[in-house]
């Protein structure tokens, strides 16, 4: 698994829209404001042609368009590591016109993104044996204040903990300059303002560690009238974990190598030339595999078909656990709730089964290293995942 550098002090993060692009409200506010904020912590950003486009059916531009994009994004010398603008529904389109052989030739960036972003992050582990984040999108680094969600996801594209970045990154540029500058604030000539405090980073990566937030967003206030509004956290997070389908009772450990995303998009790629799961599976059978998942708009019964699908596609030869998001339409129907319909699959495996995790569309989401080791320790509402780049 060949793991990218991290974002150097003063590196450049590039954005580009291979799914929706952020040509909407609270989106496109969101975004600008995000891009004000990294500028202010120091960095450069530089941005794909399609960031602001609302042209295609379903993503941002044509899928010769998005493709094109990727590509150019990822081979630029320009860009220390990448975030895409946001998610959207036909980021598959876009597969024929990326080159995985090429990426996979190609000196490693970091990717982030979620939902649609699956078309890449899933795919970069299994055809290119490169790791990337399942992280939140562009526009959501805009909201005030960032949570901490935010900051263990740019904390693992710079090689630091969510909380050192919090800690030292955290001062608007005006009051970075006025501590540095005694008192004469702002930006010249466009030029970005580095916050104060010991920023050193290793562009070598390392390990990452995340944990559950406790809280989650049922509703969000986000609208084109409050684009900058913060997660509305209401609902106390409330873990649920299984060993095989009967309830874990004390801690529960398990160690393999994290692959998966959004169900949404995972299901479309079985039978396809884009599939290379088992062949991925097979070449880290040692290791064993964890699946990380989470659905968007798949109902109950389509999440148990869509995991059905994947098991009689042989994807879950050698897996060691499961860790399984909070569904965003996972509402029981005709006696079958989100649970059962996961544990009728993932149960037969008899191994861990972790549900409700922060993971996916109803945030905080915890960030989660695509094809790294990963060991995870839950105990009752407690989970910790540790990341090894190895």
């Amino acid at each position: 698994m060949r793991y990218p550098k991290h974002l150097p002090k003063g590196g450049t993060i590039g954005f580009l829209a291979p799914s929706f692009g952020c040509n909407i409200e609270p989106y496109r506010t969101a975004f600008d404001h995000a891009l004000e904020k990294w500028r202010e912590m120091g960095y450069h950003t530089v941005l794909g042609p399609n960031c602001y486009l609302g042209e295609g059916i379903g993503i941002s531009s044509t899928p010769e368009n998005c493709g094109r994009e990727v590509m150019e994004m990822f081979l630029s010398e320009k860009p220390d590591c990448l975030i895409s603008c946001g998610g959207g529904e036909l980021m598959c389109e876009i597969l024929p016109h990326v080159d995985f052989g090429k990426l996979a030739q190609a000196e490693p960036k970091w990717f982030m993104g979620y939902s649609d972003n699956t078309n890449l992050t899933y795919l970069l582990a299994t055809l290119a044996d490169t790791a990337s984040v399942y992280g939140p999108c562009a526009s959501s680094f805009g909201m005030e204040p960032w949570h901490e969600a935010l900051w263990d996801a740019f904390g693992i594209l710079a090689g630091k903990s969510g909380a050192w970045m919090r800690g030292t990154m955290g001062k608007t540029a005006a009051e970075a300059h006025m501590s540095a500058a005694g008192g004469e604030a702002g930006r010249k000539g466009g030029e970005p303002t580095a916050a104060s405090g010991d920023c050193s980073q290793s562009e070598e990566p390392h390990d990452a560690v995340v944990r559950g937030y406790g809280q989650w967003e049922k509703e969000s206030l986000k609208n084109p009238e409050n684009p900058l509004a913060p997660y509305n956290l209401t609902e106390p997070l409330a873990i649920r974990t299984y060993v095989g389908r009967e309830p874990a009772c004390g801690e529960v450990a398990f160690q393999g190598r994290l692959l998966g995303g959004c169900l949404d998009c995972l299901v479309n790629l079985p039978g396809t030339r884009f599939d290379r799961t088992r062949e991925f599976a097979e070449r880290y059978r040692e290791d064993g595999i964890i699946w990380f998942l989470e659905a968007c708009e798949l109902n109950v019964f389509a999440i148990r078909r869509g995991l059905w699908q994947l098991e009689e596609s042989g994807w879950f030869e050698h897996v060691k656990g499961f860790l399984i998001g909070r569904p965003e339409n996972g509402e029981s129907m005709m006696g079958l709730d989100a649970c059962v319909a996961v544990l009728e699959v993932a149960g037969r495996k008899n191994v861990p089964v972790v549900m409700d995790v922060d993971l996916g569309h109803l945030p905080p989401m915890m960030p989660l290293v695509v094809g790294s080791m990963a060991d995870v320790a839950v105990k009752g509402n407690d989970i910790r995942i540790e990341m090894r780049y190895v």
